[in-house]
């Protein structure tokens, strides 16, 4: 396999067709190698559309997802971004060049151990990684310029939206399977919020992720 070749069909017809029309994100995509953050036993399927399991029943979203959130989240240079399901890493590593620090919570020791080796094996010196439940955020550090979720909510937390700073971003997938849809939610002052819907997906949960109450009668 043309490994260059493949990178650049990755782009050309998933990740541009699925609106991701930024070229930092774009150049940035050839620059973080994909390849070296998929588990040995995937390396194949680093370029192919498809999600990739992981350890703990988690899942490596697709690449156009991954693509998409980076450039949605509006990441600048001098901003602190919290993710949450760091994964193998890959996620963050995108973040990473277009943030001044990123915390990723993972919690699954395997995962957390294999997304500090990784990002270290390719140069990525601004992301801490902690092994923790992010999945009704994270208060240390907080309040963050802004928050991306690497997996689905069922809903959002409610203290989540205490930890982003006014002006800053909350990128999370919500729903439950197969409806499920990314949102940006701004902050706008103390207590006010806009939400913007941008693209419906269907993807892994995040662990420990607060499931809504179904009340039967």
């Amino acid at each position: 396999m043309n490994i260059e070749q493949a990178r650049f069909n990755m782009i050309e017809q998933q990740i541009r067709p699925w609106d991701v029309l930024d070229t930092d994100i774009l150049d940035l995509l050839m620059v973080v190698k994909r390849e070296n953050f998929v588990p040995e036993a995937y390396k194949s399927l680093a370029f192919v559309d498809t999600s990739i399991p992981l350890p703990g029943g988690t899942a490596m979203l697709n690449p156009k997802i991954e693509a998409r959130i980076a450039q949605d989240a509006q990441i600048k240079k001098h901003e602190n971004v919290l993710l949450v399901g760091a994964g193998t890493g890959y996620l963050a590593a995108l973040l990473a060049h277009r943030a001044r620090h990123v915390t990723a919570i993972e919690i699954d020791p395997v995962l957390k151990d294999l997304a500090q080796k990784n990002l270290a094996a390719n140069g990525v010196s601004n992301v801490t990684v902690e092994l923790g439940n992010g999945a009704q955020g994270w208060t240390a550090g907080a309040p963050f310029d802004v928050i991306v979720f690497a997996g689905g909510l069922p809903v959002l937390p409610e203290e989540v939206l205490q930890q982003v700073k006014t002006g800053g971003r909350i990128l999370a997938i919500i729903g439950e399977a197969p409806v499920m849809s990314a949102h940006l939610i701004t902050r706008t002052g103390d207590k006010s919020y806009d939400t913007k819907k941008l693209f419906e997906t269907d993807v892994a949960p995040l662990q420990a992720a607060t499931t809504p109450s179904h009340f039967t009668f």
